[in-house]
């Protein structure tokens, strides 16, 4: 190596900063990470490219480093249902393996995604030998069971505007003093409708009653929220 030249970092090492990034495996052991960044390789999806589907056999979990993705189940009528969205860091894919049943749903890449893939082979066979990785697993799981409670109380107590609101105030973002939550190029009404568990008339006529209320304006770049007090209350209803 000529002088001057840094090496660079080992995937070993790389996935290790990664995966510590992750609150529930942040303190997993030396040995327990090494063990797992051996059997794990990095992969790039590009923007709309499907990760797995819906049925397929959980072969594999992922970590997610970079970009967004959707978590969605389609129902008989083709509409499609959003079970989740992930931004890094995070890990997916791991219900099905625990279960040992097919995924069940589909991972679409909302814009270019790079993710760390781990052998469920691997997992099972570590988990016994490593506990700490194992209450890691049972914490994270955990947390997952309290997002689909939530979803179930979001999509059969809330409203719309409730929905949309609480929404909006968990990806709000602080742009030069102000409020907002940005509209990326796959941030489509469509898109937001199947997040919300609706159709886009239904979201467009609920963006509109929450603008009418001084409570937000919908910018083509953005969404700057007026009164994140108000919209709270909002999104208790």
């Amino acid at each position: 190596m000529s002088l001057g030249v840094k090496p660079t970092m080992t995937y070993a090492a790389q996935f290790k900063q990664t995966l510590q990034r992750v609150p529930q495996f942040s303190e997993l052991s030396e040995q327990t990470q090494q063990a797992i960044a051996a059997a794990a390789t990095q992969r790039h999806f590009g923007s709309g490219q499907v990760i797995y589907l819906e049925g397929e056999p959980a072969e594999s979990i992922y970590v997610l480093e970079a970009g967004w993705i959707k978590a969605t189940r389609m129902t008989l009528e083709g509409r499609e249902q959003a079970l989740m969205f992930l931004r890094p860091v995070d890990i997916f894919g791991d219900i099905a393996v625990f279960t040992g049943t097919p995924y069940p749903g589909t991972v679409v890449a909302l814009e270019p995604v790079r993710v760390w893939v781990i052998p469920a082979k691997t997992i099972l066979e570590l988990i016994p030998i490593h506990p700490d990785l194992a209450m890691a697993v049972i914490r994270h799981l955990g947390e997952r069971v309290l997002h689909y409670v939530n979803l179930v109380e979001d999509l059969s107590l809330r409203s719309v505007e409730a929905r949309l609101a609480h929404t909006l105030l968990q990806n709000v973002e602080l742009h030069d003093g102000h409020l907002m939550v940005p509209r990326r190029e796959w941030t489509t009404f469509d898109e937001m409708a199947v997040r919300l568990g609706t159709v886009r008339d239904v979201l467009s006529r609920a963006l509109k009653t929450l603008e009418a209320e001084n409570l937000l304006r919908v910018e083509k770049q953005y969404i700057l929220l007026l009164d994140p007090k108000g919209l709270a209350d909002r999104a208790r209803h």
